[in-house]
């Protein structure tokens, strides 16, 4: 049977799933049911410094999206750090921590950008025993406007400058959590390299506005009338979370960098695509709290039996494993040829392929009298919409021409490899000619 344990920077944790610094890890009572639940490790909520607790709304704090089954999409969060004084969270950590010692505890961090405020934060947390500290470079709303959160996380100098501090105040592993709500992600990590951080996480939420509401027009979730911008998260983000975990993966500069991957990781498969584009372990929270803390359970299992289907002893055999095959589009390459295979015996006539591409592609599905639907390779650019919009599982698939063949549509042998680096009517082509 797989190995999950992980050992992310020198924290160990009996399987990479972690519950990610949001409401679900805001109190003992709540940690405490995880551990129990299976998760191998929990983010605390972020806390802030010492004196008058953050207020938060007494209103509505989330708003949704949802799909045509009402399956929850994702959540629109205007929750803002922890309203509970420091001190009681402290405590609780450290009597989680002392009942619970082989799970993993990170504590989130959040207090205003200088150097005394994080020194005076982090020597209170010292005693408690935590893994590490999560330092909070990602929340979009509320606590950016008082000029932390993703306020620091969009300066790659702010980021360094409080790794730094962090580093030398504190004798715990540092992870860095990033804002998405940047043009390029490697940037802040590359910043938080140089600050010395000990890994990176990601991604935060996005800074998003869900839904207005038609009658009383005003953004939701609302509060006596009013809306605001706030985090989204859940699976709708797990896309823009990927590519940002490839970025960081594969660059030069970054590459070696532990991430803990964050962002709609709902099942053990999407933990897996985490893992095997560099994340070392993975963080997880809309799924939790769309469907409770024994989500858990299905992830250790499927995981489990996926890494004993492939093979695969430990976890590390899985990280990093498809960074090797992310590449620019310049590298694809474009004698690679396949075309759409329409199953006759699966096909239930609905006509969505015919539609969308009839109507939205190249014209290339025909349709007969009596509704049998097939492909026209002279038309097939192998685009794949009709797979994706087609309601039957692998009714329609992509099946690659061979070398030597000849593609009907254009009319020209499929030969080896080439790219666009190499294409005639690639202009820098053209000039070195």
């Amino acid at each position: 049977m797989a190995n999950l344990a992980s050992d992310f920077i020198g924290i160990k944790s009996p399987n990479p799933f972690w519950l990610a610094s949001a409401p679900p890890t805001d109190k003992e009572y709540n940690v405490r049911r995880a551990y129990e639940a299976g998760w191998g490790g929990v983010v605390w909520k972020t806390l802030g410094s010492e004196g008058p607790p953050v207020v938060n709304v007494n209103g509505p704090r989330y708003g949704a999206i949802w799909g045509a089954d009402r399956r929850l999409l994702g959540l629109n969060n205007i929750e803002l750090i922890t309203d509970r004084p420091l001190e009681i969270n402290l405590r609780e950590i450290k009597s989680v921590k002392r009942d619970y010692r082989d799970r993993a505890l990170v504590i989130s961090l959040m207090v205003p950008c200088d150097e005394e405020s994080w020194k005076d934060i982090l020597h209170r947390i010292e005693d408690t025993e935590a893994d590490g500290v999560e330092l909070n470079f990602g929340c979009p709303h509320g606590m950016a406007e008082r000029g932390m959160g993703s306020a620091v996380g969009q300066v790659p100098e702010y980021i360094e400058m409080v790794t730094r501090w962090v580093k030398q105040h504190s004798r715990m592993p540092c992870i860095v959590k990033l804002t998405p709500n940047i043009s390029d992600i490697r940037k802040p990590a590359e910043a938080a390299k140089r600050g010395g951080a000990d890994a990176v996480s990601l991604i935060n939420t996005i800074n998003s506005i869900t839904s207005v509401n038609l009658d009383s027009f005003s953004p939701e979730p609302m509060i006596d009338g009013k809306g605001t911008h706030g985090g989204y998260c859940g699976p709708a983000v797990k896309p823009i979370a990927l590519n940002m975990v490839a970025e960081i993966a594969r660059s030069m500069e970054t590459r070696g960098l532990p991430i803990s991957g964050i962002g709609g990781v709902t099942t053990w498969r999407d933990a897996a695509e985490f893992m095997m584009l560099g994340a070392g372990n993975v963080q997880v929270c809309t799924a939790a709290m769309t469907y409770g803390f024994k989500i858990v359970q299905e992830m250790i299992s499927g995981l489990s039996d996926y890494m004993d289907q492939k093979g695969f002893t430990s976890t590390a055999d899985l990280v990093g494993r498809a960074v090797p095959n992310v590449t620019d589009w310049q590298y694809l390459n474009l004698n690679y040829v396949t075309k759409a295979r329409i199953d006759q015996d699966l096909c239930i006539s609905c006509g969505r392929c015919f539609a969308a591409c009839e109507d939205t592609s190249h014209q290339a599905i025909a349709m007969s009298p009596e509704r049998v639907f097939t492909v026209k390779d002279d038309e097939c650019v192998a685009c794949n919409l009709c797979v994706n919009v087609c309601p039957v599982e692998n009714c329609i698939t992509m099946t690659e021409l061979p070398k030597g063949a000849v593609d009907e549509r254009t009319g020209r042998v499929v030969s080896d490899y080439a790219n666009w680096t190499q294409h005639p009517n690639n202009p820098s082509v053209q000039a070195a000619e």
